[in-house]
């Protein structure tokens, strides 16, 4: 199997989307609102205190 090497723009690209989903999370918290997110094919909701 080949192994993958990530390009530079492919690491901003990741980089930028855990800052996106960490600015989620905090803004969840912030508005105390549910996450809502699909698990195995249905829709669930996460309380934002269990983040």
């Amino acid at each position: 199997m080949e192994s993958h090497k990530t390009t530079a723009t492919q690491k901003k690209i990741i980089d930028g989307m855990e800052k996106v989903y960490e600015n989620l999370i905090e803004f969840k918290k912030k508005k105390n609102s549910d996450l809502v997110v699909m698990e195995n094919g249905k829709i669930v909701r996460i309380k934002p205190t269990s983040l």
